[in-house]
């Protein structure tokens, strides 16, 4: 398909030898793109192969659209040991979707949470993002927090915070995502 576009375009005014040239490094550069997009093909698939094999890998891969390579990344960066995190909050803390409260007398207030695990909040708030497009849960939480007045992003960590209370509970079950089982997680996030 390139190589068709880059045969009929226009002829240049440049000498044919500089034309020559030109024409071999496009044609090396298209070779080391298909090389690499047939690389970047068989290392997704093997990236898909070694989460679908982990118990953990399985619950992220059951949650809608959350992808083989956004899986992939929640779960190396939740990691697998479940005593790693004690509590729902902790976890969403160290993902960045919790707000930091600051408090001193009279005044509070809440701000975003900057001391996070930058990666794990790349990765939930990305598969939030998704999810909105297949899920009609996730697109009344996303629309709802939009309505209050958030700004996209922070109506995106408001929605990768609720996913994230469902992920806790079926990591927490050992069982992968079933909107009927994971309804009373998904009430605790109205």
């Amino acid at each position: 398909m390139l190589l068709e576009r880059l045969r009929a375009a226009p002829v240049g005014q440049a000498p044919a030898t500089e034309t020559e040239a030109k024409g071999r490094l496009v044609r090396a550069l298209v070779s080391v793109l298909e090389t690499l997009t047939v690389e970047i093909g068989r290392l997704s698939s093997r990236i898909e192969q070694a989460v679908a094999e982990l118990p953990d890998g399985r619950i992220i891969m059951s949650f809608p659209r959350a992808g083989r390579i956004n899986a992939a990344q929640m779960l190396a960066e939740i990691g697998d040991e479940q005593a790693r995190f004690q509590t729902f909050d902790q976890l969403a803390a160290e993902a960045g979707v919790s707000p930091v409260t600051h408090a001193s007398g009279k005044r509070r207030g809440v701000v975003f949470r900057f001391a996070c695990n930058h990666r794990l909040r790349a990765a939930i708030t990305c598969f939030a993002d998704n999810s909105r497009h297949a899920s009609t849960w996730a697109a009344q939480h996303y629309a709802r927090a939009r309505s209050r007045g958030c700004t996209h992003s922070h109506a995106v960590r408001v929605l990768a915070r609720a996913w994230l209370r469902v992920l806790w509970r079926a990591w927490l079950d050992g069982k992968p995502y079933d909107p009927q089982r994971h309804s009373s997680a998904v009430r605790l996030t109205r």
